[in-house]
């Protein structure tokens, strides 16, 4: 049984294990692939979709003001539509990248969220980027799975809670998106 002071505690221990260098470099790398021209993806499944959408709403509205030089992000988790679409025409393990064939181009970057790390549809988006020269960024838990070993830059929680993994995942997206904001990323720095 877990108590409100048990369950904010360890969510104070988790973060204290946060690299914040990790995620810094992730930063950069976003910045680096949008000065490039490149798009940014991101995915998850449940309630990682959840935080993929809304780290693309936040991005794509907050990190950047005014009307030029906004990043272009894209949340594969968005569209009902496509995903039931896709996973009804072919399976529910492709609906990311046979998303990622008609959007992804060479060198893009893309941010997998997956608490157990091993969801079949994130392993082969994964798989999909590094085909495609691009920059595989992971958000994960549990014991990381293949995401974690797939992945350019991965910040795993070592939980296996997934309440207290996806409340970490979305303070991470938060932590991303202010960065960009203090940087002046719409200045063209």
């Amino acid at each position: 049984m877990h108590t409100v002071v048990e369950y904010i505690s360890d969510i104070k221990r988790l973060c204290d294990t946060l690299d914040t260098e990790q995620i810094v470099r992730i930063s950069e790398l976003i910045l680096e692939k949008h000065k490039g021209g490149h798009q940014i993806f991101v995915a998850g499944n449940g309630g990682s979709a959840g935080t993929s959408n809304h780290f693309s709403c936040d991005f794509g509205k907050n990190a950047v003001k005014g009307d030029t030089n906004r990043p272009k992000i894209i949340s594969l988790s968005a569209n009902i539509e496509v995903l039931t679409a896709l996973g009804n025409d072919f399976s529910y393990a492709d609906v990311f990248f046979e998303q990622m064939k008609n959007l992804f181009n060479d060198g893009d970057l893309i941010l997998l969220i997956s608490a157990s790390g091993n969801s079949p549809n994130v392993i082969k988006a994964a798989e999909y980027a590094k085909k495609r020269g691009g920059t595989v960024i992971s958000f994960t838990g549990f014991t990381g799975g293949k995401l974690k070993e797939l992945s350019d830059v991965c910040i795993h929680i070592p939980s296996d809670s997934y309440e207290k993994i996806e409340d970490i995942h979305m303070m991470l997206t938060h932590i991303i998106v202010c960065l960009f904001k203090d940087i002046k990323f719409g200045e063209g720095v």
